[in-house]
């Protein structure tokens, strides 16, 4: 390790703390933030944005990078091909574009939030085309530095390693089989007694409550974080000040639940990040798949299963006064009503099952608009057929179509596909936790995440980014990441209808 290397330490200790400002603007600009300030907001974000490129693009940076050597330690080794990477995505891009893309995310956002509730996709229209053409420009420069197709080094960001060919064959199968295996999963359900829908109202105040219990339950620290409420369910905030949020329907208190348990898992992930590197690149999520697999983890593999409800199912009635024999709130009803298929429009209520199907439609359609094969005009519409063609839902309105994610308004293209690699990771991870500690399933039982959550840190919060995201899913389930584990689990819960699924 020389002097460069050290440096270059300090530089991204810097960038660390500036990154953390920037995570508690943002996470106050989409909770909290009064709509007249939006618009400072944007200007405060996008100099900020322009200041962080400004360090990381310094002539001082790329000398020290030539130079840098971290010696023969595996992580610090790690660090520095890490800060390589960071350096040359930053540096493939102009100031002026980073700072207009900043700007026109931030203003985009704000439109959408009004466009989403009223339904206007048209006055959203101009908003979104000009975060897609500065996001075209972004992949294009990114893609020439990186040596990559513009939609691969989008991905890039989220995803260090990942490419288009990694994917394509697994929603290709995905795509393939899918519309037959949910076909089978409805049959099987409707040979069955339908469940008993849950009465309301179900007080705000009750469901804040019982998200702030379940949170505790999964290990959640309160001290470094909290629970709030946004229009699009999230997790961010900045280091040891974790952030998460949720929404509430009084009539119908699992979608806030199961909200609240999915950003959970999130949140576990970056608590668990190792300590002695929170400052450094490599200490960071190793990508967006393995940080959705740990919300999914947690939500869709273990919160959905019949040992975890059969433990919740007394709390619940407790939370909202429910007296013991009330029809529904038993644990088999509860059971079904968790595990219910039903196609439907919204991506974040999605049941495990169709849930794949959404990121098909939005994968197909931002790489196309990213290619240009897709104008923007013409989104609606090919978002409205292909959610159809997979699902077979006709699409009311915008609303619930091409306008319910904040993704592309924020101009997070290339983050998609994450979701659904996350879900098959998911499973591939629950049955290697559950083989390989014989402890954590009946400790998830009497609602102890202890166990289960010391293999995660183990085997994946603390590798952090000192590998890529296929060699951590390898070394901790023994395979490479593939659908075969989510598909053996999707028939295994809906269609052989095991007692501890």
């Amino acid at each position: 390790m020389n002097k460069a290397y050290q440096s270059l330490e300090r530089h991204f200790a810097r960038l660390s703390s500036l990154n953390d400002a920037i995570g508690i603007l943002c996470w106050d600009k989409e909770v909290i933030m009064p709509h007249g300030a939006a618009e400072r907001r944007a200007e405060n974000l996008a100099m900020l944005e322009g200041l962080r490129h400004e360090i990381l693009t310094a002539p001082e940076m790329t000398d020290l990078l030539a130079t840098a050597d971290a010696g023969e330690d595996v992580w610090r080794r790690a660090n520095l091909a890490e800060m390589r990477r960071l350096h040359t995505h930053a540096t493939a891009l102009p100031g002026d574009l980073v700072e207009a893309s900043a700007q026109a995310t931030a203003r985009s956002e704000m439109v959408w939030r009004e466009a989403r509730q009223n339904n206007d996709f048209k006055t959203f229209l101009p908003y979104q085309q000009e975060v897609l053409n500065l996001t075209q420009q972004i992949a294009k420069a990114k893609g020439e530095a990186l040596g990559l197709s513009p939609y691969d080094a989008l991905l890039d960001s989220f995803d260090p390693g990942t490419r288009q060919t990694d994917i394509d064959p697994i929603f290709s199968r995905l795509s393939t089989e899918l519309p037959g295996l949910i076909a089978a999963v409805l049959e099987k359900q409707n040979s069955l007694p339908a469940p008993t829908p849950l009465q309301g109202p179900f007080l705000v105040p009750q469901q804040e409550a019982l998200g702030r219990k379940l949170m505790q339950q999964l290990g959640f620290d309160m001290t470094r974080g909290r629970l709030d409420v946004s229009l699009h369910p999230f997790c961010g905030g900045a280091t040891h000040d974790v952030r998460l949020t949720t929404r509430y329907e009084e009539a119908d208190f699992l979608p806030a639940m199961m909200g609240v348990l999915h950003e959970t898992g999130h949140a576990l992930y970056d608590m668990g990040l190792p300590a002695d590197w929170l400052s450094q690149p490599v200490g960071q999520a190793g990508g967006m798949t393995l940080h959705e697999s740990q919300s999914l983890t947690m939500e869709m593999q273990v919160c959905r299963s019949r040992a975890f409800v059969e433990w919740v199912t007394p709390h619940l009635r407790t939370e909202f006064h429910i007296p013991e024999g009330t029809p529904g709130w038993q644990a088999d009803n509860l059971h079904r009503l968790v595990t219910h298929v039903a196609p439907g429009f919204i991506r974040v209520d999605a049941d495990e099952v169709t849930y794949p199907a959404h990121i098909l439609v939005r994968y197909e359609l931002e790489t196309a608009m990213i290619n240009g094969d897709l104008a923007l005009k013409d989104l609606p519409a090919a978002f409205n057929d292909r959610l159809h063609a997979l699902l077979g839902l006709t699409v009311p309105d915008d609303r619930h179509g091409c306008l319910q994610d904040i993704h592309w308004p924020e101009g997070l293209f290339g983050y998609f596909p994450c979701y659904a690699m996350g879900a098959l990771a998911a499973a591939q991870i629950r049955t290697a936790a559950f083989q390989q500690d014989g402890q954590i399933a009946p400790a998830l039982a009497q609602g102890n995440f202890a166990p289960l959550l010391k293999w995660l840190r183990t085997n994946i919060h603390s590798r952090a980014r000192s590998g890529s995201m296929p060699d951590i899913i390898k070394d901790a389930t023994g395979a490479p990441l593939a659908a075969d584990a989510w598909q053996a689990h999707i028939r295994t819960r809906y269609l052989d209808r095991t007692p501890d699924a």
